[in-house]
């Protein structure tokens, strides 16, 4: 069954340099990339493809060469219902593929949180949310198979039996090729029933660990400085009802839209910082007290799906750093991090004005650089809209993680040392670092960000 989706690619000629910037391309078809790439070409390396832009982290950006925008390659191939796939160009946003999936009856495995982000920057890169323990963790681990321009111009299919290489193209952030095309497994839309509860820290570390072990889809709201946690549970349940979409789209509106902006407008209007510190976060309480109600007591991966797909290089205004931590000890770990918090504030002044958000992430295998490879793992995300002070706040926020044996991504986690990955991902970052070696042996991908961890 062919798909004849909405957004139609755009034509948009390469862009040509200024004074020690990169050339920007935008191809429409895979044999631009092949043409871009060829080593005969006029392009130079290094090669960087790019989404949406929404990694925290410069693991996409170079200074000079090649930028490769993915975004001119956005179509549906195919939606197959019978062999349960969908083949999806790589410039494709989730939250499109999500609308377009839903017409035919049909979902993605799990819900994530940036319906903006690239299906392409998805699989290369960490994308997260609260999937269930069956779904897998990741977003990458959804992929069947992917169509591919080496760094030699080559174009490859890598297939779903070719399991380690499949592994290491997952989560590889660009550095063996330019992914163009995915083919990804998809489901019927299944119901789950959601539960809302608010409680304390001490509350929660009461039955976090229970949590880490059972099949749920798990995603929190920490308040440090209220003592406060808002919980979203979710079990999927044949039984639970329809999962009507309004409900979840006020949720959306509320927790992604309105909150950010009313801190963004407290930052500049109130000038006296615990007046202002308090205002929001009464604010954050007020606002998850609305939008998760009875009303939001069904939902599916469809329905759940944020539909906000604003281009992250309009956006702006989010800073965010995201750390791993084994789900079987984050009933420490939470109660670290809300002293961190106010430990923090009394010594810089510097605290996060919105919620830190919590995911659980299914242990995850798929990938060779998957932060959740060996167990379930918890996903802790610092967000703030204060550009002032949140630089040495992402360093601070690292230097706790690493204390707690936290596991970074590439694409996610701000200011992690040049030697720590070794530590945490060990033979594997090391079998990946000699096939990045074989596959681009003149370093064509490479960028100064990714320069540090593997070269």
């Amino acid at each position: 069954m062919s798909a004849n989706p909405k957004q139609r690619r755009r034509r948009r000629p390469a862009r040509a340099p200024g004074p020690s910037e990169p050339t920007v391309v935008v191809p429409v078809k895979p044999e631009k990339i092949r043409e871009v790439l060829d080593p005969k070409s006029s392009f130079l390396p290094p090669f960087r493809p790019l989404g949406s832009c929404s990694s925290s982290t410069a693991c996409f950006t170079s200074n000079s060469g090649t930028l490769i925008d993915m975004t001119g390659l956005n179509q549906i191939v195919d939606i197959d219902v019978d062999d349960a796939s969908v083949t999806v160009d790589a410039g494709m946003r989730i939250g499109d593929l999500a609308k377009e999936l839903a017409a035919v009856g049909f979902e993605l495995a799990g819900s994530h949180d940036l319906a903006s982000r690239t299906v392409g920057g998805a699989v290369a890169g960490v994308s997260l949310g609260p999937a269930f323990g069956t779904d897998g963790g990741l977003f990458s681990s959804r992929v069947r198979s992917l169509r591919v321009v080496r760094p030699n111009g080559k174009a490859i299919e890598i297939r779903h039996d070719q399991h380690n290489l499949l592994n290491a193209f997952r989560l590889s952030y660009g550095m063996l090729g330019v992914i163009y095309e995915v083919t990804l497994n998809i489901h019927p839309i299944q119901t789950f029933a959601v539960q809302h509860r608010r409680c304390t820290f001490e509350q929660f570390g009461a039955f976090a660990e229970a949590l880490s072990g059972i099949d749920v889809g798990l995603k929190c709201y920490l308040l440090p400085f209220r003592d406060l946690i808002y919980l979203d549970v979710r079990r999927y349940n044949r039984d639970a009802g329809k999962a009507r979409r309004l409900p979840w789209i006020l949720k959306e509106w509320g927790e992604s839209i309105a909150l950010p902006t009313l801190s963004k407008s407290l930052n500049r209007l109130v000038p006296v910082a615990g007046v202002r510190d308090r205002l929001v976060d009464k604010i954050s309480e007020v606002t998850h007290g609305l939008v998760n109600n009875r009303h939001v007591a069904t939902g599916s991966n469809s329905t759940a799906q944020p539909t906000n797909v604003r281009d992250n290089r309009t956006a702006g205004g989010l800073y965010y750093s995201t750390w791993f931590f084994p789900a079987a000890e984050f009933a420490v770990v939470v109660h670290a991090y809300r002293d961190f918090c106010q430990r923090t504030l009394d010594q810089t002044g510097y605290r996060c004005d919105l919620p830190t958000v919590c995911l659980r992430v299914g242990r995850d295998p798929s990938a060779l650089l998957s932060p959740a490879f060996d167990e379930p793992m918890i996903a802790l995300r610092a967000v703030s809209t204060r550009p002032s002070g949140w630089e040495n706040f992402a360093i601070d926020f690292g230097e706790f993680a690493r204390h707690w044996g936290g596991i970074p991504s590439f694409n996610q986690t701000r200011d992690v040392p040049a030697g720590y990955p070794r530590q945490v991902f060990d033979t594997r970052l090391s079998f990946f670092k000699k096939i990045r070696k074989q596959v681009d042996p003149e370093d064509r991908m490479m960028n100064v960000f990714l320069s540090q961890y593997f070269l």
